[in-house]
């Protein structure tokens, strides 16, 4: 009987068929000393502030370790750090762990991505993991880059307390088209948002790939559009293209100017009895027809989502355009990757 428990308890922790080979490598480890100021203000964002007094601090850590025990409020973190890797058509991200409580983060001066509500509309992101995905324009290569944070903490631990702190590209597949960053973002739902035309300039600016719960829509679920405008090189007019965009919470349909490439799951259906199946976990990839990319002219994607329960939104990339036979090879990479790992290898740790 104790046999069969245990094999039943290693079972639980077997990776399902959407967990495939590790496609994410580190280019850059930035755990250990960095720059460190209490305080706030904006200048600090920039890459040619001078910080030669600022104080050093250990992260991850919380702040009250590394000798503010008791402070509560805004402080910032610098870090200088090299890229020497080619990432021009791959997709970057800058992982900063768990930030306690609420935080924005610049490279070279460019703001990246934020999680939680500085005061006066204070809210608490501490639990939310920080992925932020970076274009790959705003490093320098081979050159000096800056990555500046903004922190607000409002009480007990607080700064860059734990988690994966670095500079991480998906080996996986190259983008011609990378369309991570900001995108346009509105809830409630309306199919006009699909026309090339609309006029989305009061809404939202969200970043993608990240859940919309932690930018300032925390526990709402139903439905959201986001819309994203962008420009494709003329060299790509003989390609067979593929529009990716990641994994998404829970089920999707996404237009490109005006026209639906693509959906993952049934929007006449789940959303009147919320009957969904495992549709969050699924990679999207949308293959684009014929003459309908715009090349050397301005593009708009519109994505239609609806979110059932707890997170929502584009939570997962790569988010980007990919020719077909890039496409292919990933999954003909992942396919042979599920038969090397048998029950067996997990069981036995291989």
């Amino acid at each position: 009987m104790i046999k069969i428990y245990l094999l039943l308890s290693l079972l639980i922790i077997i990776p399902s068929k959407h967990i495939l080979a590790d496609e994410w490598r580190e280019l850059v480890n930035l755990k250990g000393s960095w720059k460190f100021n209490i305080g706030d203000n904006m200048e600090w964002s920039k890459v040619e502030y001078n910080d030669f007094d600022w104080e050093k601090i250990r992260v991850p850590s919380s702040w009250e370790d590394e000798g503010f025990h008791g402070y509560n409020g805004y402080a910032w973190y610098r870090q200088k750090f090299y890229i020497t890797n080619n990432i021009k058509n791959k997709s970057v991200y800058i992982s900063l762990g768990y930030i306690d409580d609420v935080d924005e983060v610049y490279l070279n001066g460019h703001l990246i991505g934020s999680s939680g509500s500085f005061p006066p509309n204070y809210r608490t992101a501490y639990n939310a993991f920080r992925k932020y995905p970076v274009s790959p324009n705003y490093f320098n290569t081979d050159e000096e880059n800056v990555i500046a944070v903004r922190v607000y903490d409002a009480q007990q631990f607080g700064g860059i307390v734990s988690g994966e702190i670095s500079v991480m590209v998906f080996e996986s597949i190259d983008l011609e088209v990378n369309l991570e960053g900001f995108w346009k973002f509105n809830i409630g739902d309306d199919l006009l948002r699909k026309e090339p035309d609309f006029n989305d300039q009061d809404w939202d600016s969200l970043s993608v790939p990240s859940k919309w719960e932690t930018q300032g829509y925390f526990g709402y679920d139903g439905f959201a559009w986001y819309r994203k405008s962008f420009y494709a090189d003329i060299v790509l007019e003989d390609e067979e293209l593929v529009l990716l965009l990641g994994k998404i919470d829970d089920i999707d349909e996404c237009y490109l100017n005006g026209q639906l490439i693509g959906n993952t799951g049934d929007f006449e259906v789940t959303p009147k009895i919320n009957n969904f199946r495992d549709e969050w976990q699924e990679l999207r990839g949308y293959y684009i027809p014929n003459n309908l990319l715009r090349l050397g002219e301005e593009n708009i994607i519109s994505v239609r989502v609806y979110d059932g329960t707890l997170d929502g939104g584009m939570y997962q990339g790569p988010i980007g355009i990919t020719t077909q036979a890039e496409y292919r090879n990933y999954w003909k990479l992942h396919k042979r990757e599920r038969r090397k790992k048998s029950f067996w290898d997990y069981f036995f740790g291989n």
